[in-house]
């Protein structure tokens, strides 16, 4: 199928320069960007990459490794399908995946907004409905953002600190000033989930029972059945108010979405391989080449899809974290580096397939080079903080190589160096110890079922062992997993942030400053007055140019920072899917994506 997909790479450069092109806004208009126009216009049809005469029907059950404990996705507590917010919630603008960050009406018809971008005002469309009958009302939306700003998920505090003023202006409208200039706001704003007020009168929200309180939406899909750590099963709402509005058209054609879980990635495999499964995707490369050959894909029961994206890589791997006193030092993170054998760990779990991650942004233009010196306006945006960044900012950093060899002797030998830098020597004994005397010892966390990850865990420690550090590999459940994470009760964990063509302010919860010391996605604990000034420059730059050399600059300065050993990268999503599940010939930029499987997704199965 591969050959349908080439026109994707070469159109994929022109359409981000495209639509990151300046343009003014004026009146209340359809959609907006980032940067430049959004490519659709007012009497846009439905989105390219859609088919708008899909049938409806049919359904789509994934198999799911690991727990859940709340069907809430909008509340602090509990641990929820991360799918979940994506199918039963709905915004007021919708975000299309063609585009680096342009979003489109939903709940809203219109939107209007000043040129810099310090308040915009939304208009609802009339017929928007709870999926329990009831309208949407401005009340409903302003009570939502204020809830979840306040009470909600610590993601939607930031916006809502951002927020100077939000007030009813209209029947139908709403308007929303920031005390803050930062002009991705006002897409932000377009993006918050809107619940239903009166659902929730005299009741408390934050203490919400996660399974007994789901919430009401207008979304496309409603909550129909579920288990408690089982399965959870969502139907598409016959009722849905927004089948006809353009952004929504030919979407959402799935009947049934059901969401098995297991313990573990084999047990997944074999309720896939036995057909109780319908959908999975694969990323174990040498498993999708040698493991894809079973009765159901040789009749013909199961087709075996590849997906191209061009989206940054983001960053896996096993991040450090820097608040414990065995990784603040950066020439410690380095030694750590140094001491994973990549290339022999890649040939072992994928013969060698696949390619490293070299940086946050890495696979788009967005990313630096590895190795090359800053140069233009990116060395210009690093050059104020020079005497503070670590070590290859400016002048070049890459990842450490190997010879595959298992010993990696050189790159041990260099790590070691790096650790008597920082004060560690080997005692008689062979245990690594700092100036105190302390054994250099770290716990490794993982959830329950990491099967890929917790080999590529074990294959590491034994190097580092080499090196006389002591390593716990300590496997938890989700529900122990997610309350560690928020506590930051770890040393070292698997890390997994995807990043986007448009970074924006969810930047600054994965690596500003003013999240290190609480339990979000800066798992790292990234402290950096660099960091924290080029995710400013980032938000607000007024040209393509600046925009990107931001970026370029942010990426240098964190994969610098040493802070996550990166794993192998997958710049084509692995699809294996039942016969009777199609998708449109036109991939999206962002390739699988959330907002792709199941939104465009249909189903011919009698």
């Amino acid at each position: 199928m591969t050959s349908r997909y080439r026109s994707v790479a070469r159109a994929g450069a022109a359409l981000i320069l495209a639509t990151l092109a300046g343009a003014a806004l004026a009146e209340p208009q359809h959609a907006i960007a980032m940067y430049g126009d959004p490519a659709l216009p007012a009497d846009y049809d439905h989105l390219p990459y859609v088919n708008p005469d899909a049938p409806t029907g049919g359904r789509i059950v994934t198999a799911e490794v690991g727990s859940f404990d709340s069907l809430n996705p909008y509340a602090r507590k509990g641990s929820v399908p991360w799918q979940l917010s994506y199918l039963v919630s709905e915004t007021l603008m919708g975000r299309s995946l063609d585009e680096p960050f342009t979003l489109y009406g939903l709940l809203a018809e219109s939107m209007e907004t000043d040129p810099d971008r310090s308040w915009v005002e939304f208009t609802l469309r009339p017929e928007a409905r709870f999926s329990d009958g009831n309208p949407v009302t401005v009340d409903d939306v302003i009570w939502s953002y204020r809830t979840l700003g306040e009470q909600g998920h610590g993601r939607y505090a930031s916006f809502w600190a951002q927020v100077a003023d939000i007030e009813q202006t209209g029947e139908r409208s709403l308007r929303i000033t920031f005390n803050t200039p930062n002009r991705e706001l006002v897409l932000l704003a377009g993006m918050r989930p809107v619940l239903e007020r009166a659902q929730w009168e005299g009741r408390d929200f934050a203490e919400s029972d996660g399974l007994d309180m789901i919430p009401v939406t207008p979304g496309p899909y409603v909550v129909a059945d579920f288990e408690a750590g089982r399965y959870v099963e969502l139907h598409r709402n016959p009722d849905y108010w927004g089948r006809d509005v353009p952004f929504r058209r030919g979407t959402m054609n799935i009947d049934t979405i059901r969401f098995e879980f297991f313990g573990d990635e084999t047990a997944a495999f074999e309720a896939f391989k036995t057909g109780e499964v319908n959908l999975t995707r694969e990323t174990n490369v040498t498993r999708w080449q040698t493991q894809y050959d079973f009765p159901l894909v040789r009749d013909g029961s199961i087709v075996l899809d590849q997906v191209p994206h061009q989206r940054p890589t983001g960053m896996t791997g096993f991040a450090m974290n820097s608040r414990s006193p065995v990784f603040a030092d950066w020439r410690v993170r380095d030694a750590m580096l140094l001491a994973f054998n990549f290339e022999f760990i890649n040939d072992a779990m994928t013969g060698g397939q696949s390619p490293r991650i070299q940086s946050y942004f890495a696979n788009s233009p967005l990313g630096m080079t590895p190795g090359e010196p800053a140069t233009g306006r990116v060395l210009e945006f690093l050059e104020p903080f020079a005497d503070d960044l670590p070590p290859g900012a400016i002048e070049g950093y890459a990842l450490p190589q190997s010879d595959g060899n298992a010993a990696n002797r050189a790159n041990l030998g260099l790590a070691f160096e790096r650790l008597e830098e920082a004060g560690w020597t080997v005692d008689d004994a062979g245990t690594l110890r700092n100036a105190a005397g302390e054994p250099f010892a770290f716990t490794l966390v993982l959830q329950t079922g990491a099967g890929e990850t917790d080999s590529i865990a074990n294959m590491y420690a034994e190097a580092l062992r080499r090196l006389g550090i002591s390593v716990t590999v300590d496997q938890v459940d989700s529900a122990q997993y997610t309350e560690r994470m928020a506590a930051l009760d770890f040393d070292m964990t698997y890390y997994r942030v995807g990043l986007s063509l448009s970074p924006g302010n969810e930047q600054y919860l994965y690596f500003g400053s003013e999240q290190a010391d609480t339990g979000t996605r800066n798992l790292m604990g990234v402290k950096s007055p660099a960091v924290d000034a080029l995710i400013d420059r980032v938000l607000n730059s007024a040209s393509q140019d600046d925009f990107r050399a931001a970026v370029q600059a942010l990426d240098r300065v964190l994969t610098a920072g040493r802070y996550v050993i990166p794993f192998y990268q997958w710049n084509d999503s692995n699809i294996a899917h039942a016969a009777d599940l199609h998708y449109p010939d036109h991939i999206p930029l962002f390739g699988d994506w959330p907002g792709w499987e199941p939104d465009v997704w249909w189903s011919d199965a009698e």
